[in-house]
């Protein structure tokens, strides 16, 4: 892929705030939405009595607080790969199960948000293990374990896998009623995702450098104003159905009256919320049941996820700087993340469609945007501006980060010979898999659909390794 901005290439700093708050948009999402499913896990043991947990007593999860976490853990991750692997960390959805444990009462004893940062170091060992491995035995065995016939289709279901979510997105306005259930009707939240992914994509195809690089602003901009004008007319037309932008979170900032926290409020870090009071020797162990499997599960994502970017930016990062430094930063990234924030992190799909889809591969890019994450986080006007855009809009930019994913992953296989039935067998397992949802639940640990597919495909490939060559 000919890139517009290499690596290592250095941006202005005018240009370089812009390309950091796309990226920031991308991944923003995500990222704040999975503090908010934790505490809507929590609620709903504590109404079932299954947490220890009072409804007085439990803290929510902050999601500015999650963003910080993924901001310093990008930092983290990128000094570790030695400003080499242009990609965001942000909140992994993997481990949902995993932090939902942490705060159950059927453990008998409870730590609450010190078990998420106990969960956290031992994913992150796990991580730390893996990578010694790797410095020792080097990567040339992950190569010949996972070749292009098996990489290049699964890095195609990390996209393909989130279809249903930029779907499901892209017909739901944001405006909601009391049971929870949007109000605007899926054609008109369906126009408002159209108008979105149109912009994104004129702005991508047909503008200058400076629309090239930042197509999902003006998308998500022309999205956003889209659903106010629609809103508007609905408000004074007394017409639900087309209330698709809510402003909940901009009246929350104000409720009791104009202050300091109207602006600028410290996040909620989980190590604030934390107490040794509950600790035993059978939650310690119960969360590291919950949190080791999950990172196994993690590290085939991860491989994924970094062949991906080092197809988008022809260099091979498990080589360069290696799959341990990657491993490493993205394991300590976790840990940080995690003491801040309460989620471990993950590398994200949506930056490296991003990259992909901007042709900006800058690391200083990447830099630009964990600070801002960092900042950010601070700033109660942007983080309400940010939980304000509709479901419709982001799944508007979704079909075409996804769909981004999903092609580079395809492109892998294009010197792939799919005429032998070895290679077809494989892809096809590993696609079927993937598209169908295969899952495995053991306890509160879920092999998701990618790994299963991954897993499958090696065990294909291995099973097939030595078919005959085929006239």
């Amino acid at each position: 892929m000919k890139l517009i901005y290499q690596v290592d290439d250095k941006v202005k700093f005018g240009p370089l705030v812009v390309f950091a708050i796309q990226q920031l948009l991308a991944i923003m999402t995500a990222t704040l939405v999975v503090p908010i499913i934790i505490n809507g896990n929590v609620l709903k043991m504590i109404a079932e009595g299954t947490s220890l947990f009072g409804s007085s007593e439990y803290v929510p999860m902050s999601p500015a607080a999650a963003l910080f976490g993924a901001g310093v853990g990008t930092l983290i991750y990128v000094l570790f790969t030695k400003r080499k692997s242009p990609v965001f960390l942000g909140s992994s959805f993997a481990f949902l199960g995993s932090m939902t444990a942490a705060f159950a009462g059927a453990v008998s004893m409870s730590l609450g948000y010190l078990g998420l940062i106990f969960g956290a170091v031992f994913a992150g060992l796990v991580y730390v293990v893996i990578a010694l491995i790797v410095k020792i035995a080097g990567v040339d065995w992950i190569n010949k374990l996972m070749p292009a016939v098996v990489i290049g289709p699964t890095v195609a279901i990390i996209g393909l896998s989130l279809a249903g979510n930029a779907v499901g997105d892209i017909l739901t306005g944001g405006v909601k009623d009391e049971a929870g259930a949007p109000v605007a009707t899926p054609v008109v939240a369906l126009i408002a995702g159209l108008v979105t992914l149109a912009v994104t994509m004129l702005c991508s195809t047909y503008g200058k450098k400076t629309a090239k690089l930042i197509p999902f602003i003006f998308g998500i901009l022309a999205g956003y104003a889209f659903c106010l004008v629609v809103t508007l007319i609905g408000n004074a037309a007394g017409i639900d159905q087309l209330k698709l932008l809510s402003f909940d979170s901009f009246t929350a900032l104000v409720d009791g009256g104009v202050s300091i926290k109207t602006f600028f409020a410290v996040p909620d870090f989980t190590f604030l919320n934390s107490s040794f009071d509950r600790m035993n020797g059978a939650y310690i162990g119960t969360i590291a049941a919950a949190y080791i499997p999950v990172a196994f599960v993690v590290f085939a994502e991860h491989i994924a996820d970094h062949k991906n970017i080092s197809s988008i930016i022809e260099k091979d990062l498990l080589k360069e700087p290696g799959l341990h430094r990657t491993l490493l930063g993205d394991g300590v990234g976790s840990m940080v993340g995690a003491f801040f924030g309460g989620c471990p992190n993950t590398t994200y799909g949506e930056s490296i469609g991003c990259v992909a889809i901007t042709k900006n591969a800058s690391v200083y890019t990447i830099i630009t945007a964990a600070c801002g994450a960092i900042i950010i986080s601070f700033i109660s006007p942007f983080i309400a501006f940010v939980n304000s855009i509709p479901s419709c809009v982001m799944g508007g930019v979704c079909m075409a980060l996804y769909g981004f994913i999903a092609v580079s992953g395809l492109k892998m296989i294009q010197n792939v010979n799919l005429n032998k039935n070895k290679n077809l067998f494989v892809v096809s397992v590993i696609l079927i898999a993937g598209i169908g949802g295969l899952t495995l639940n053991f306890g509160s640990v879920t092999i998701t659909e990618v790994a299963c597919a991954l897993i499958l495909g090696i065990l294909t490939n291995l099973l097939l390794k030595k078919a005959p060559e085929e006239e």
